[in-house]
C-alpha cells in the first residue's frame, strides 16, 4: 500500500480528547494521513474548564520533534498550544530548515476562558511566524498579535496586513467570534486581496477544539498536495460537518464530532436498503394512488447532517401510479437522484434538523383538508414573491421556496408540509417531511383515511 502522508502535530494534550494532540490526531485521520506527535504540555481538563497544566521541558519538545523527523518523512505541520517563551523558541530551532509546509494556530486560550500561553510568551510568539506557510489566529488572537481592535471587514483586512508584515506566507482570520448568518473566515495571501472563506454557521454550545481541528486539517490536505485555498475549504467543510455532527459530552462545551464522515459514510446503505423497502411498501398501500400528482412523485431520505443534494437518496426513475392505480417505484434508489426533491429535504432540514424524509404529493383541496383534520402543520410559499436572483430553474425555486415558508413559519420545528401553489407551466404539489420512514408511512396513512371523510 502507498504510504500515508505524515502530518505532525506540535501541541499540548487535551485528557478530554475534544481539543489538543487528541483533535489534531483525529483530524488528520479523518482526511487520510498519517498523524505524528510532539506534546508540549498536558493538561488536566473536561469539557467544563482546565484543572491543571504541566509543560514538558523545552528540551524535550525539540527532541520529540528531532526524533520524529529523523525517521519519517514529514509532509506538513502545525502547531497548538506553545505553553511558554522557552518551549516556542525551541519548537522554532528544531522547525529550522525543514521542507515542509507549517501551520500556526497560535493558542491562546481554551474555550472555557482557561489561559494556555504565559504572558511572557506572546513576544516569543512572534518570532515563529516567518516559519510558517499560514497562521490561524481566531478574532481575540489577531488582536492580541497585531495589536489592534476588529470590529469590522476592514479592521480584518488591516489585521492581515499587519500579520503578514510579521513573516507568514498566508494568514487566515477565523470569524466565528463576529456576530453574523454565516460564519466567514477571511484568506490573505501575501500580495492577494483576502478571500472571503463563508460558511453556514453552525448553532451548537458544542464548539471546544474547533480551532484545532481546522489546522490539523489544513495542514492534512497541504500534505496532500493541495493549494491553500483548497486546503482551507476542504478543513472548512469537514469542520463544518463535524460541528452539525456534535453531541454533548459532559456539562460544558464538548467537542466537533471528528468521525462524523466516517459515521456518515458508514450509514449510505443503511439508507438505500430502507428507501427501497419503503418503495415496496407503498406499492402496497391502499389509496395511495389518490397522492400520487399529475408530475412523477419521488420520495427522499437523507443521510445524517446532510449539505448537499447528493447527500440525499430517490428513486432515480421516481414513483409513478397507473391508471388501474397501481404504484410503480421506477428504476433503483440511490443518492442525488431528485435535485427538487433533495433541495426541499436539506432546507427543512436547516429548521429541523431531525427530518431525514420527504415526499411530494398531489395538490388538491381534498388532499389539503385531510391534513388539516389530521392536525398537520403547514407552510406555505407563493411562487410570485420570488426574486430574479433565485429564479434561475426549477431546483433554485424549490429551494428559496421551502427555506422561505419554513423561516417564516412561527414554529418551523412543528411543520409537516410545505404547500407550492404552483404557477403558469408549474405544476402545484404538497411535501411532506418526516424525522423518518416509520413516521412518514404513519402521516400518508393519516392522510389517505382522512380522505374518506372529506
Amino acid at each position: 500500500m502507498k504510504p500515508l502522508p505524515c502530518v505532525l502535530t506540535i501541541a499540548g494534550s487535551d485528557s478530554g480528547g475534544g481539543a489538543g494532540i487528541q483533535a489534531d490526531l483525529k483530524a488528520i485521520s479523518m482526511a487520510g494521513c498519517y498523524g505524528a506527535s510532539a506534546i508540549t504540555a498536558i493538561t488536566a481538563q473536561n469539557t467544563v474548564g482546565v484543572a491543571g497544566i504541566e509543560a514538558v521541558s523545552s528540551e524535550f519538545a525539540a527532541l520529540q520533534i528531532e526524533t520524529v523527523c529523523s525517521d519519517i518523512k514529514v509532509s506538513a505541520a502545525k502547531t497548538g498550544m506553545l505553553f511558554s517563551a522557552p518551549i516556542i523558541r525551541a519548537v522554532a530551532a528544531a522547525l529550522q530548515g525543514k521542507d515542509f509546509p507549517l501551520v500556526i494556530d497560535p493558542v491562546c486560550v481554551a474555550t472555557s476562558g482557561a489561559k494556555l500561553l504565559k504572558d511572557d510568551a506572546v513576544e516569543a510568539m512572534k518570532e515563529l511566524f516567518p516559519l510558517a506557510e499560514l497562521l490561524t489566529p481566531n478574532i481575540p488572537e489577531a488582536e492580541l498579535f497585531s495589536g489592534m481592535e476588529i470590529k469590522s471587514r476592514e479592521d480584518i483586512f488591516a489585521a492581515i496586513e499587519v500579520l503578514l508584515e510579521m513573516g507568514p506566507k498566508a494568514v487566515l482570520i477565523k470569524g466565528g467570534h463576529l456576530d453574523s448568518v454565516a460564519s466567514t473566515d477571511w484568506l490573505g495571501i501575501s500580495g492577494q486581496q483576502p478571500i472571503p472563506l463563508m460558511q453556514q454557521r453552525v448553532k451548537t454550545k458544542n464548539s471546544h477544539g474547533t480551532g484545532c481541528t481546522l489546522s490539523a486539517s489544513i495542514a492534512s490536505y497541504l500534505a496532500l498536495g493541495c493549494d491553500m485555498v483548497t486546503a482551507v475549504r476542504k478543513a472548512q467543510e469537514y469542520l463544518n460537518l463535524a460541528l452539525r455532527a456534535g453531541f454533548d459530552l459532559g456539562e460544558g462545551s464538548g467537542p466537533p464530532n471528528h468521525l462524523a464522515p466516517m459515521l456518515r459514510e458508514r450509514s449510505k446503505q443503511g439508507v438505500i436498503t430502507d428507501l427501497h423497502d419503503f418503495g415496496l411498501l407503498l406499492s402496497g398501500m391502499d389509496g395511495f394512488s389518490k397522492l400520487v400528482p399529475e408530475v412523477r412523485m419521488n420520495v427522499a431520505a437523507s443521510l445524517p447532517y446532510a449539505g448537499d443534494i447528493n447527500d440525499v437518496a430517490a428513486f432515480s426513475g421516481g414513483i409513478a401510479a397507473a391508471r388501474n392505480g397501481e404504484i410503480l417505484p421506477c428504476g433503483y434508489p440511490g443518492f442525488g437522484m431528485s435535485k427538487m426533491l433533495a433541495r426541499a429535504l436539506i432546507c427543512a432540514g436547516k429548521s429541523n434538523p431531525e427530518l431525514s424524509c420527504a415526499i411530494n404529493l398531489r395538490y388538491d383541496a381534498e388532499i389539503l383538508a385531510a391534513m388539516v383534520a389530521c392536525g398537520f402543520v403547514e407552510a406555505w410559499f407563493d411562487r410570485e414573491d420570488e426574486t430574479a436572483e433565485f429564479r434561475i430553474n426549477e431546483e433554485t425555486t424549490v429551494e428559496w421556496g421551502v427555506c422561505k415558508a419554513m423561516s417564516e413559519h412561527p414554529e418551523p420545528e412543528m411543520v409537516d408540509v410545505v404547500c407550492d401553489s404552483g404557477a403558469k407551466g408549474k405544476v402545484p404539489q404538497l411535501r411532506l417531511f418526516a424525522r423518518n420512514f416509520t413516521e412518514l408511512e404513519e402521516k400518508l396513512v393519516k392522510i389517505i383515511n382522512a380522505l374518506e371523510n372529506v
